[in-house]
């Protein structure tokens, strides 16, 4: 097998099986090394996110999650089943600070509202380099072709991050959401 053009973290969160399988076809078709997470319970996401379950030289992450007032919707468990310790609810800036180690990592989500300033800045204080998001709340339709534009723009035409980001959101006036924080921070998590 040649080299990847990228390793791909691809998150599903619940009920965005669809999305992830889209996005994943897409993105191998590109030829990008895709590793797909399931997030059955909160534990799940959070090997993710403190990097104890990313594969090695992992460099983006998608977040295909529901979102809802810039939390991450997580499914609701029956209460014996939750391990000691783990965190129950919805995944929002408080737990992202938290839990979240991506020291030099892009973090892409997809949920409505996953791009608000106060989730995003939660992504750039677990040292991510780049987080994009909707801050509003965009038709499914909508963030998987921005999602696929970008990876596109990435992969095939070796455009930077900022300008596979303007592509993307040129598409139409849905793609006007998304927006894209930069760390200006050193890396270090």
């Amino acid at each position: 097998m040649s080299k990847p053009a990228m390793n791909v973290a691809l998150v599903c969160g619940p009920d965005c099986d669809m999305e992830v399988q889209a996005i994943r076809a897409a993105l191998e078709y590109f030829g990008a090394r895709v590793f797909t997470y399931w997030i059955g319970r909160p534990n799940d996401l959070i090997d993710v996110l403190s990097g104890n379950d990313l594969y090695p030289n992992t460099n983006t992450i998608i977040l295909c999650f529901h979102g809802e007032e810039g939390r991450l919707i997580m499914p609701e468990l029956e209460e014996s089943v939750y391990e000691q310790g783990e965190p129950k609810g919805h995944f929002g800036p408080e737990k992202i600070r938290r839990f979240a180690r991506l020291a030099g990592k892009t973090v892409i989500g997809t949920g409505c509202s996953a791009g608000n300033s106060e989730t995003a800045q939660a992504f750039l204080d677990s040292g991510c380099e780049i987080y994009i998001g909707p801050n509003d709340y965009p038709d499914g339709n909508a963030a998987l072709m921005f999602v696929l534009r970008l990876c596109y723009d990435l992969i095939q035409n070796k455009r930077s991050i900022k300008e596979a980001f303007q592509n993307a959101k040129s598409l139409d006036a849905e793609m006007d959401m998304f927006q894209l924080y930069e760390n200006t921070q050193p890396s270090g998590g």
